[in-house]
Formats: structure tokens, sequence, C-alpha cells
């Protein structure tokens, strides 16, 4: 091994601030995802982030950026043998919080808690990462490449058990606010891993592994990234505290707040072979009759009874031929 190999192996064992920096932007991307996830959750604006395509990606990505960074610092952790003690406090830090994470969303989400969600899989993804460590890269990034592509070519109803959920091979979905199955997602960390173990090879790592921090905005993600555990599980709960707070205050949207109704009685006016603008509209001529009455407040306390749900169907086909062209 030559002079500069050592060097490199040397500092990549170090402690990056280049790789702590991009773990803050991840945050930074967390917090601003999930910030608008709740104001959407608790009807404070009116769009619904969970059924728009931008949204859904981009928490992909944030979700595959953290996992390809702890593949990445696998890679470097390790670069000069596998460091057991290190290694067992980190893992028992991040199990411990999916632990927390899965018993705390279990008691306030009973129906949709995280199971295997993003903590969970950089756990299991860090143990099952091991082996790859003594592979190159280009062998490491095969793997990688199948890890991705397998949900496409194996899945199968006899994988959907709950307790094979956690492989993401099941042909159905699970019912979860965060699910992050080793198949296709241990693929990044994979990536990530070989991408660290490629990086040892140049001569730029050296002058990288030193790069400091300078300015205060590169600090702070570099800050956020050492902290990036304990700012996981403490940011939902200061959000939806907040927020909260604000929704007493200002209420929910109105658009929002009739998302449910609306969203059934266009599907009801489309069966009768309606045009979609004249089923929006008839639906909001309806929503806005109700809120006139005290037909509105039974339907938010789902205390609707037969004589109500006769003047709500009333009220709806006075709309409907209002809006009939």
């Amino acid at each position: 091994m030559n002079v500069e190999s050592s060097q490199a192996r040397a500092a990549a064992s170090q402690r990056w601030d280049a790789v702590d920096a991009a773990r803050g932007a991840a945050i930074a991307a967390m917090i601003v995802y999930h910030f608008s996830w709740d104001l959407s959750f608790l009807k404070l604006i009116e769009a619904n982030i969970l059924v728009l395509p931008a949204w859904r990606w981009f928490a992909r990505c944030i979700a595959g950026s953290f996992l390809f960074l702890a593949g990445f610092g696998l890679a470097l952790a390790h670069v000069q043998g596998f460091r057991r003690i290190p290694f067992l406090r980190r893992l028992m830090k991040v199990g411990g919080a999916a632990l927390a994470v899965a018993l705390v969303t279990f008691f306030a989400f009973p129906q949709s808690y995280i199971f295997f969600g993003i903590l969970h899989a950089i756990a299991v993804s860090s143990i099952l990462a091991l082996p790859f460590l003594r592979l190159r890269p280009a062998l490491v990034l095969v793997a990688a490449a199948f890890c991705i592509a397998a949900p496409h070519l194996f899945t199968s109803p006899a994988l959907d058990a709950p307790w094979l959920d956690w492989l993401g091979l099941g042909i159905l979905t699970p019912m979860t606010n965060d699910y992050v199955p080793i198949f296709p997602w241990f693929g990044l960390v994979l990536t990530g891993a070989a991408a660290g173990k490629a990086l040892l090879s140049r001569r730029k790592t050296v002058s990288l592994a030193r790069w400091r921090a300078g300015d205060p905005f590169s600090r702070a993600l570099v800050w956020a990234g050492r902290k990036s555990l304990p700012i996981y599980l403490v940011h939902q709960l200061v959000l939806l505290a907040v927020l909260y707070g604000v929704l007493q205050v200002v209420g929910p949207n109105p658009a929002a707040e009739a998302r449910p109704f609306t969203d059934q009685c266009e599907a009801t006016c489309l069966q009768q072979n309606a045009r979609p603008q004249t089923c929006r509209a008839a639906c909001s001529c309806t929503v806005a009759s109700m809120r006139e009455s005290d037909l509105w407040r039974k339907f938010l306390d789902n205390s609707i009874n037969a004589e109500d749900q006769v003047r709500i169907s009333r009220a709806a086909q006075q709309c409907l031929r209002g809006a009939a062209p």
C-alpha cells in the first residue's frame, strides 16, 4: 500500500464535515416534508400531499439520501477493519430509536403505525451491508442493482404475510405512515457503500475528508448532521404541537375540511353519468348549503341521521339541477 493510499484510508476513518453537511441537508429536507405533511394532516391547507406525485418523489429522495449516506458512512468507518464497539454502539442507538418510534406510533396511530420505517431500514441494512464491505465496488453495485430491481421481479402474494412485510416483496402495500422495506431500499445502502469504497482510490479523498465547514450555513448543516437522530425523534413532536396550536386559533381550511364529503359526493354524482365539471360545481354548492344550516356541524360530528340524509339529498339534487348545462 503506498503512502497516498494510507493517508486516504486514515483520513476516511475520521469524521467528515462533508458527510455531516450532506446528512444535515437531508434532515432539513425531511423537516420541510414533514411540516407540509402536518399542514395537510391537520387540514390547515387545501392540498393533500399524500396524493401528489411530486411530494411522494420528494419523500423517496429524502429516504434514499439517508440510506445512501448510511452506506457511505459504513464504508468509511470500517475502511481499516471492522470496528466492532463503535458499530454496536451506533446500532443500539438507531435500533433503540426505531423501537421507540414503533411503540409511540402504535399508540398514536394504531391503524398505520410505523413497523419498518427509515430507522428500522438503516439498522437492519447496517448489519446486512457488513459482508459487502469486503467486496470490490463494482460487485457491490451489482448487488445494489439486484436489490433495486427485486420488487419488479420477485413479488408474490405468498410474501404478503405481515411478518414478511419488512422485505417489500408482497403484492399489497401495508397501511403505515413510513414504509422503507429492504427491497428496494437496501440497494441505496449498498450504492452508498460502493461510492465510499470507490472514493478511497481517488487522490482527492484526503482533501475532501479534511474539508471543514467555515460559514454559518454549512456549520449549521454539519451540526444538524451530527444531531440527526435526536432531531429526527423530536422534530415531529415540536411541529405537531405548534401547528395544533395554530389549528385551534385559525381553524381548518374549509376546502380541506370538506374534502371527505366532496370526494364521496363527486363519486356518487359521476355514477349518474354527470360531467365532472357539473359534479364538482354541484357538490361545492351542496357543501355551501349545508354550511348555512346545522347539517354541516352534524356531518363533522358524524351525527347525521336518516332525516338529515334526506335533507342533504334534496340540497344535492337542487344544486345538481342548477349546475347542469
